[in-house]
């Protein structure tokens, strides 16, 4: 079952279910994974649905920290539970260990011996963990690696 099909299935029961949040958050999904395909000019792959819904991942993730700041804690519990309805449709995401296993492997393929070598190993990594890890761990893992 394709993912846009997933999600039309769970909007038809969200509405059944009379659950606005996760009617809401499923909707702005269907939309987003719409615009990409009509952008892109093609039907998305499994790839390119992923990223979509990894970018609409970190929005909230982002959003959470800013209203985190600002104190705003009716919001910040509003784009939590948005969050929580996403986690159904994110793609299975690397462990730590997971991360610093191919940190390493791509240091030694590449040859890097300091944190000069930083963004090449950044950029050497980040194609074979893309929508399977978070950016901010993989460069913390990087940085503690080059050391």
């Amino acid at each position: 079952m394709s993912l846009n099909d997933e999600l039309t299935t769970d909007l038809k029961a969200a509405m059944k279910a009379h659950d606005k949040e996760s009617l809401g958050v499923i909707r702005l999904l269907k939309s987003a994974l719409t615009n990409e395909r009509v952008k892109l000019g093609h039907d998305l792959t499994p790839d390119e649905e992923s990223n979509v819904v990894m970018k609409e991942y970190k929005q909230r993730k982002e959003s959470i920290e800013e209203f985190k700041k600002g104190n705003r804690d009716d919001l910040v519990a509003e784009q939590e539970s948005q969050l929580k309805v996403l986690d159904k449709y994110v793609p299975e995401q690397m462990s730590e260990a997971e991360i610093n296993q191919v940190v390493k492997d791509t240091i030694a393929a590449v040859g890097a011996t300091g944190k000069g070598d930083f963004g090449k190993v950044m950029g050497a990594v980040m194609p074979k963990v893309k929508g399977k890890a978070d950016g901010t761990l993989v460069n913390k893992a990087v940085k503690t690696l080059l050391q």
